[in-house]
């Protein structure tokens, strides 16, 4: 039997403790093995020069001689694609860089720890390995867990029966096929998590501002970081774009995202009027904000349609919801392709559970929902 060889990671970090940290998360997984380390990214690019190779690299972005920032510039700058995960401080700065860090190539981030405590605890390690694994295609074990207790749930659904007396499962035959007319209500509402904040600036930007739709995204992110996301997604956008905050009014040619760290759902007062309610409260699955939740809250709505969008993520955030939510609404459900998805968990989920009327590339994703929105 062929033995799996250890994946290589490097390091770049400037903090000894830091480094320390997360060698010895690394290196007590069977799978992964942190090959060598720099103190900064000068070092990190010379390495990289001389013909090492490794699987993945784990990146801070303040650094002396030549900063996270300034190494994946010159990445890019020299063509060398790299799997890059960042380790981002909370703070507000840190936030910033974390969005350019993604905008240069970076596959994705896991939030610095600001105590030893929390560094050596099992959450800060199981993010910085799910991570990992993601970036360099392995399966992790609770994540696999995850889709198939969700599958399993699925599947147990179906036996029975829900509170409104049908069997949940996916069944297209009553999604919406064709766009609706102009006078219709709709709503899009858009979930993803590894690999979404680098997604959806292939997808926010192309949507026109006269969208005939509020749009709503989940996007698995800590407290922060998503009002550093929305304000870039609003500048490259057409279309308006805004951290969700509680008591915002829907409005047709708005993007409203997730405040990260809260959850967030729909209240309607009325057919004419809907409201967002954003709470900070307990996390569902570890997940703050969590898709389920928005989907949920939209539920026996008075919208004509609801377009559902599943893109790039671990685990299977979204999928229930979304059953639940074509037991009582009309719904359309787009889902990304396993090709384009950094990691394909979460549109997987939502394809096995058969309830996906288009599967698109993620540069298609704009188009897709253009065209069966509409516009004003």
């Amino acid at each position: 039997m062929e033995v799996n060889r250890l994946k290589k990671i490097l390091v770049v970090d400037d903090s000894a403790l830091m480094r320390r940290v997360i060698f010895d998360i690394i290196n007590k997984d069977r799978n992964l093995h942190v090959e060598k380390y720099a103190t900064n990214g000068l070092d990190a690019l010379d390495l990289l020069v001389s013909g090492e190779k490794f699987d993945a690299i784990v990146l801070d972005i303040n650094m002396p001689k030549m900063n996270g920032i300034e190494f994946l510039r010159e990445l890019k700058k020299r063509g060398m694609n790299e799997k890059v995960l960042i380790v981002s401080t909370l703070a507000k700065e840190g936030a910033k860089e974390t969005i350019q860090a993604l905008e240069l190539g970076a596959f994705d981030f896991v939030t610095k720890p600001d105590s030893l405590a929390i560094a050596k605890g099992n959450l800060f390690s199981n993010m910085l390995l799910d991570m990992l694994y993601a970036a360099v295609n392995l399966s992790r074990r609770t994540l696999d867990n995850e889709v198939k207790q969700q599958a399993k749930d699925h599947s147990s659904i179906r036996k029975t029966h829900s509170i409104y007396g049908k069997a949940l499962q996916g069944d297209t035959s009553k999604h919406s096929k064709k766009p609706l007319c102009g006078t219709a209500r709709k709503l899009v509402a858009l979930a993803c998590s590894t690999g979404g904040p680098k997604a959806l600036q292939y997808v926010v930007p192309f949507l026109p501002a006269n969208l005939d739709a509020a749009v709503l995204i989940v996007q698995h992110m800590p407290e922060g970081f998503t009002a550093s996301l929305s304000n870039r997604l609003d500048e490259l956008s057409r279309i308006k774009v805004k951290e969700a905050a509680h008591g915002d009014i829907l409005e047709k040619g708005t993007v409203y995202l997730a405040k990260g760290g809260s959850q967030m759902r729909l209240i309607e007062k009325g057919r004419m009027q809907h409201i967002l309610s954003v709470t900070a409260e307990e996390a569902r699955n570890g997940l703050r904000p969590c898709a389920d939740i928005m989907y949920e809250s939209l539920v026996g709505s008075s919208f004509d349609e609801i377009t559902c969008v599943v893109m790039t993520g671990m685990g299977a955030d979204g999928t229930k919801g979304i059953i639940q939510l074509e037991q009582k609404n009309k719904i359309y459900v787009i889902a990304q392709d396993e090709e384009s998805s950094t990691v394909y968990g979460m549109p997987k989920a939502i394809a096995d559970a058969k309830a996906v009327d288009e599967v698109v590339t993620l540069r298609k994703i704009a188009d897709a929902i253009t065209k069966h929105v509409g516009v004003r």
